[in-house]
């Protein structure tokens, strides 16, 4: 299911119940049990997920700050580039074991995990995704240091165009609430890997 957003450019796959977007930003509270997510370990999958996004050609880099009410397991926000429902990723925080952690999804046919630990930041955390030809660059920006830290670099498929965008879902419930704040996709950042 999509949906145009109020704000020009924008669309909603699986639009939530409840969003509002006011200048640059967009408060979003989630629907009931969503997520996106194929096969691996848990063997479902679900394609519900709210996903608000742009089509973008080439290499870009985009980058948002999401803060959330992190309460009930899994509950997540961040950012998502999505060729189709087999080919996506989805980077951001989510909540785990008690803790809000870095989250990235690598779907290509089935999904894979990863969780890194980051300092909690009661303003948010700001997110980027870079795409590099095949590669998606995934990276936080320490508020504390003021520098960009490395998450991960996954392959994707190329392709002319993809949608990139805003993600949030709640797998285990309704009604997680997430604000996003200067979104933006522009040129991508350099290719060097180290400052």
């Amino acid at each position: 299911m999509t949906e145009k957003s109020p704000v020009d450019g924008l669309t909603w796959l699986n639009p939530p119940p409840h969003h509002t977007a006011a200048g640059n930003t967009h408060h979003v509270r989630t629907g009931k049990e969503t997520d996106f997510w194929r096969e691996t370990f848990y063997d479902f999958w679900r394609d519900n997920g709210h996903f608000l996004h742009q089509t973008v050609e080439g290499d870009f880099s985009a980058e948002v700050t999401v803060k959330g009410n992190y309460e009930v397991l899994y509950d997540q926000a961040g950012l998502m580039v999505r060729l189709s429902e087999t080919h996506w990723i989805k980077a951001g925080i989510e909540y785990t074991d008690g803790l809000m952690y870095f989250s990235v999804v690598v779907t290509n046919d089935a999904s894979d995990w990863s969780l890194a630990t980051i300092p909690a930041d009661p303003n948010g955390v700001r997110i980027r995704l870079t795409r590099h030809a095949e590669t998606i660059r995934v990276q936080y920006l320490d508020a504390a240091e003021g520098h960009w830290k490395p998450v991960r670099l996954a392959y994707f498929p190329p392709s002319k165009t993809v949608d990139v965008g805003m993600m949030c879902c709640s797998p285990q419930r309704e009604g997680f609430e997430v604000t996003f704040a200067d979104f933006s996709v522009g040129p991508p950042i350099s290719r060097d890997l180290h400052d």
